[in-house]
């Protein structure tokens, strides 16, 4: 099963985030990921979800989005068409001899780092997400002590909007 990402376009009040959330659980659809954030507009919502699944899973979640009261707006983003990005926050374990090879592993990721300590640096990194799992995998051999990810967020290039289709 391929993953695929959805972007959706909601109004802006409570409990809309909860009956998308649930279309999907009632479905059996896992969701991989799942961002949301108010827009350019203060009434509306955008929901980015990362699902796996098949052209039928696909077909169904896209057809039962569209359903729900609240939804302005549903859009597989293809791959091509599209800029993925997603934020990692990472605290790394690190000692006088390995903290050079951290920063220099920062430094080539293109990370901030945000906080420094004599045992320990936070990094932050945006970008896609095999970078963030690559980053993720060799910061695991310092010791990792905490990190969150936003999970992915999308937009379609060009000056086309998910509001104005």
């Amino acid at each position: 099963m391929d993953q695929f990402i959805l972007a959706i376009l909601v109004d802006n009040h409570f409990g809309v985030l909860t009956r998308v959330t649930s279309l999907f659980s009632r479905r059996c659809f896992n969701i991989d990921s799942l961002t949301v954030g108010e827009t350019e507009d203060p009434d509306t919502s955008r929901i980015t979800v990362a699902v796996r699944g098949d052209e039928y899973v696909k077909e169904q979640i896209m057809k039962q989005l569209s359903k729900l009261h609240n939804v302005k707006g549903v859009e597989i983003m293809l791959p091509e068409k599209t800029v993925c990005r997603e934020l990692l926050l990472i605290k790394v374990r690190t000692s006088p001899q390995t903290k050079q090879d951290v920063m220099d592993a920062v430094t080539v990721f293109r990370g901030n780092i945000i906080d420094y300590t004599a045992s320990s640096v936070c990094v932050e990194m945006t970008g896609e997400t095999s970078k963030t799992k690559a980053f993720i995998e060799l910061m695991s051999q310092y010791g990792i002590i905490e990190m969150c990810r936003t999970g992915v967020v999308s937009l379609e290039r060009g000056t086309s909007s998910l509001i104005n289709k």
